[in-house]
């Protein structure tokens, strides 16, 4: 008899850690699920301490996970053997460092190991939504339809967090442009003007003198304000890295006039699409909640779950604990609502995900409709007067001449 560690999901999605003895891990993990709890890793040596977050998927580590779970899907629906795909799926992955992280994988599979329990080991590229979702497939015998549901959401994903990062592009490169003329102006251009006069001693128009002024509080403290802004940006992701921090960032976020509106239904249609993933493949709704929680980007949010899940444990159902908690449009409740009287609420969930999916396309097109504007007009005002004071100073000096 030897002890384990373990981690494991509870039914109502919190964590759970400890040790428990047995012969071998499999005898832990089969422990474990008699009680019933989702094994998520079981070793001799202790799991490694996480952060609250969840790890942060790179853009190109999350176009993996899209083709191993498409590619997946059409082995396995093909009657391909799990261990055959998976072995065709490393052949086929581009990155060596996924495809690694696949033979890992398909190693633990040999070795005994359910696919969910291999793809568990593996958690910065694989989320609990995708490990449960399989461990459903599993246990029902519809693995097929399972990747072919993640695949959708994993698709649907990609799609809108690609949407709107491109959105967002071309005002900040915008904003940055405009800046550094502004700068280049302030910094290099205007000392050229101000020795004319210094040296001709002549008097210069008020917007030159103010235009002067500001170049030299640049040139002289530019420096310091600069280092001042990296350092109150480092403080700032630094506290932002703490719980206290992260929810006061993503509250404030949420906050923004238009794009928090935007943001929101970014995050209600994540909610719901993984919510429709899990519920239509039977995963427990309190434990869909808690999985449908860790994957959501904002905290503030998530949190919110937590409060929707002791309603449903109360008998509340889904609606109410979800209109009460006030994260989430309006809308939101009134459907759930609708799905939980007509008993189809995973139907209900795949609406609501394209519902604010499309929504959250239309909210970023309004904010950067409104945004982009917006930056050109106060840069061309900047610009402008900058250029106006050069012009009245180059006036002036044609004036004395005369």
């Amino acid at each position: 008899m030897a002890a384990f560690h373990f981690k494991a999901v509870a039914a109502d999605g919190k964590l759970r850690t400890g040790l428990l003895t047995a012969e071998t891990d499999r005898g832990v993990a089969a422990e474990l699920r008699r009680q019933g709890l989702t094994p998520v890793y079981v070793g001799i040596e202790a799991p490694k301490a996480k952060r609250l977050e969840l790890p942060t998927i790179r853009r190109s580590r999350r176009r993996d996970v899209l083709f191993f779970t498409q590619e997946l899907s059409t082995l396995i629906n093909s009657g391909v053997p799990v261990d055959r795909a998976l072995a065709i799926t490393s052949e086929l992955t581009e990155r060596p460092a996924f495809r690694t992280v696949v033979a890992d994988v398909l190693r633990v599979l040999k070795g005994g190991k359910s696919l969910a329990d291999s793809l568990a080991g593996h958690p910065e590229c694989f989320s609990g939504l995708y490990v449960n979702m399989v461990r459903a497939g599993e246990a029902s015998g519809a693995l097929g339809a399972v990747f072919d549901r993640l695949a959708e959401f994993e698709r649907t994903r990609d799609e809108l967090r690609g949407y709107v990062t491109a959105s967002m592009i071309y005002p900040s490169l915008l904003a940055l442009v405009g800046a550094g003329s502004i700068i280049l102006l302030l910094y290099f251009v205007v000392p050229r003007f101000a020795a004319v006069f210094e040296e001709s001693r002549m008097h210069m128009p008020l917007a030159t003198q103010v235009m002067v002024e500001a170049s030299r509080l640049l040139r002289a403290w530019g420096w310091l304000v600069l280092s001042a802004m990296a350092a109150a940006a480092g403080m700032l992701y630094s506290y932002t890295r703490t719980r206290a921090g992260r929810l006061w960032w993503d509250t404030f976020r949420l906050r923004i006039p238009w794009l928090g509106d935007a943001l929101r239904k970014a995050e209600t249609a994540r909610f719901a699409r993984a919510m429709a993933t899990l519920v239509s493949h039977s995963v427990p709704l309190v434990q869909s909640l808690g999985i449908a929680g860790a994957i959501l980007n904002n905290r503030r949010i998530a949190l919110s779950l937590d409060t929707v899940a002791q309603g449903v444990k109360r008998g509340e159902g889904l609606a109410g604990p979800l209109r009460r908690g006030g994260q989430f449009p309006p809308l939101a409740a009134h459907l759930l609502s609708v799905g939980e009287e007509t008993g189809r609420l995973d139907q209900m969930f795949t609406r609501m995900a394209e519902i604010f999916e499309n929504d959250t396309r239309s909210a970023i097109k309004r904010f950067t409709t409104l945004f982009e504007p917006l930056i050109i007009l106060v840069m061309g005002v900047m610009i402008g007067a900058l250029i106006l004071s050069i012009l009245l100073a180059i006036t002036s000096i044609n004036e004395v001449g005369l």
